[in-house]
């Protein structure tokens, strides 16, 4: 039986024989009906599996658990980089993902080749990224829009941007989750085992609550980002900004109008950005916006311009 189970493995002989993507059908569907998997999660996985097709085509490579080798790591990163033109950190991601599922097949029987272990999953990339100052919200609070659709993105934003709440979860605001403090108790969205956060409601953030009788006026995620940029834009905000994007050990530069750098999730660091340039302590923040791993939540602090230079100016006023 052990002499057996040897050759299995040597031959790569699974106990359960099915195509690579019959498994991988298995597998989503595995975790969809357990419950373990977000929307976001399973959007995620069917882009991989997507992407693995298209893999499949483009390189004349016929996947089967046999052919996940290092020849197809090569290909694969050959693929993402040059034809999908993907970034360091949407191909360290999908190269996670596209693990999570071999590691799930060699467990269930489907697979014994392991040499998926060895792909590195290249680190994270931390892209430099925009946020708004409190000036920022301020005039955007107080601007006119030249549409009524424009007015209710424009409050979903500053709403956001007083909260830190990430875009998906303003569909939970309603009237019931607010406390007699003028909070919103709100449950974690993404991950379930997280306690329930208490957000407070800046007067501003109240008013436009009630403005729309506590329901906000959500468009698409897609839609709201386009409106914003057109807002900014009308606004003014056109100066150029230079962010890079990394492949691999290549790094490459780009310009664009600081309108366009701005989306739903910039919001969120903008909260996060304010109250820590304000000096308020992280731990108060993460308890609002919901983290836990600090170096994550680093991320979303972007430290601006003109605070560095009174810092700098304060620290040599002696001289």
């Amino acid at each position: 039986m052990i002499l057996k189970e040897h050759f299995d493995h040597v031959f790569e002989r699974v106990a359960k024989v099915s195509s690579f993507f019959e498994v991988y059908d298995r597998f989503t569907e595995e975790k969809i009906k357990l419950k373990e998997w977000s929307k976001s999660t399973k959007k995620r996985y069917k882009n991989i599996k997507n992407l693995l097709e298209e893999f499949q085509e483009v390189k004349n490579y016929k996947l089967t658990f046999a052919k996940i080798n290092k020849k197809f790591f090569i290909e694969f990163t050959d693929f993402c980089y040059e034809y999908k033109d993907h970034y360091t950190n949407t191909f360290s991601r999908n190269v996670g993902l596209f693990k999570t599922f071999m590691f799930w097949s060699v467990k269930n029987g489907y697979a014994f080749n392991e040499a998926f272990k060895d792909f590195k999953k290249p680190q994270r990339v931390l892209t430099r990224q925009e946020a708004l100052t409190m000036d920022h919200v301020k005039k955007l609070h107080a601007y006119n829009c030249a549409t009524i659709s424009q007015a209710k993105s424009k409050d979903v934003f500053v709403f956001q941007c007083l909260t830190g709440l990430r875009y998906g979860e303003l569909e939970l605001v309603n009237k019931r989750i607010i406390t007699a403090d003028d909070c919103l108790f709100l449950k974690e969205s993404k991950d379930h085992s997280k306690p329930a956060r208490e957000i407070p409601l800046y007067k501003i953030a109240l008013e436009i609550l009630q403005k729309y009788d506590y329901e906000l006026p959500l468009s698409t995620n897609q839609e709201q980002n386009r409106v914003i940029k057109v807002i900014l834009r009308d606004m003014g905000y056109t100066h150029e900004v230079e962010f890079s994007r990394n492949k691999g050990v290549d790094q490459n530069r780009f310009v664009k109008p600081f309108c366009d750098r701005i989306s739903t999730h910039t919001a969120r660091r903008t909260f996060v950005t304010i109250l820590r340039n304000a000096g308020v302590a992280d731990k108060i923040i993460m308890s609002i916006t919901g983290h836990r791993d600090i170096k994550t939540f680093n991320m979303y602090h972007q430290i601006s311009a003109s605070n560095t230079v009174k810092t700098v100016n304060r620290v040599f006023a002696g001289l």
